[in-house]
């Protein structure tokens, strides 16, 4: 028996600035009664509302289950009152309170245009609500923590509330090194884990975000533990190929070891048609994906 469709509406009840550039913010509403999330990384599409909508307008989900029905019904919404969708990982769930925790980067580099999900978040205040979809086992990809001797996380503030999830999942004895760039020592923050974690903080030190390097420099010169690797990257997407290609090439990992997402792209949005090289990341992916001869 097929389910419906894991759409739901959600409500702003608490807003709160964690760094000058991370905002989180609490959901809850009686769509999330039945809401389950137990695992960590878990990824939802939400759906921001136009200008002059108080709520994303959004096809219903019927009981069918069928995805691609219910997208197909989304892209034929008259563009201007087609809600916005951005990805963005479930920080925290508060199954008790019915509630959801999600933090959203607020982008503030000098000439860089705010997309539909900065300003929403910037401006959000308890009431305000966004459509969701997911989490949904046609986007999930479940991390293997403590597969192996040792894991590795690298990402940019983008990929820091999944980081987070998957420091806070550890499970105790499992070791992980993390490579995270954020913009300045403010942006910092502190997780509580049953593991074994060695955090490195990489700092942009004014350049803006999604100059690439800085990730990859920092990983080339590091010493890595002894044992199996299991990586896990995300972050901008061309960043994390240069990132992924060293720890193929030179690392000598096996490419089924590592697990990378592109985030977002240097001055283009998901509005935006995939490049030669987005397309090339999905070949990647799908070869990442066979077993090896």
């Amino acid at each position: 028996m097929q389910q419906s469709l894991p759409v739901r509406f959600i409500q702003v009840t608490e807003v709160q600035r964690i760094t000058p550039r991370m905002a989180r913010v609490t959901f809850g509403g009686d769509d999330l009664a039945d809401f389950v999330c137990d695992a960590p990384d878990q990824q939802v599409k939400l759906y921001f509302p136009r200008p002059g909508q108080s709520a994303p307008r959004l096809p219903e989900p019927g009981g069918d289950g069928d995805v691609m029905r219910w997208y197909q019904a989304y892209q034929a919404i008259p563009e201007d009152e087609r809600p916005w969708m951005r990805s963005y990982t479930i920080r925290a769930h508060h199954p008790r309170r019915r509630a959801l925790d999600i933090d959203f980067v607020l982008h503030t580099d000098e000439g860089e245009e705010e997309g539909p999900a900065t300003r929403w978040a910037r401006a959000a205040e308890p009431g305000a609500t966004l459509g969701m979809f997911g989490p949904s086992a046609a986007f999930a990809r479940p991390v293997p923590l403590g597969s192996a001797d040792w894991t590795l996380l690298a990402g940019d503030e983008s990929a820091l509330p999944a980081i987070g999830t998957l420091i806070e999942a550890l499970p105790e004895g499992a070791r992980a090194v993390a490579y995270i760039e954020v913009a300045d020592a403010a942006e910092e923050q502190r997780f509580t884990t049953a593991g074994e974690v060695e955090v490195h903080w990489l700092h942009r030190g004014g350049r803006p975000a999604g100059a690439r390097g800085l990730l990859l420099d920092a990983v080339r010169s590091a010493d890595f533990p002894p044992g199996s690797v299991f990586a896990w990257l995300a972050g901008e997407a061309g960043a994390l190929r240069s990132l992924r290609r060293h720890l193929l090439a030179e690392r000598g990992i096996d490419r089924r070891s590592v697990d990378f997402t592109g985030y977002w792209r240097l001055k283009l949005t998901q509005d935006d048609a995939p490049t030669e090289e987005d397309l090339a990341e999905a070949r990647e992916r799908l070869a990442d994906a066979q077993p090896n001869d």
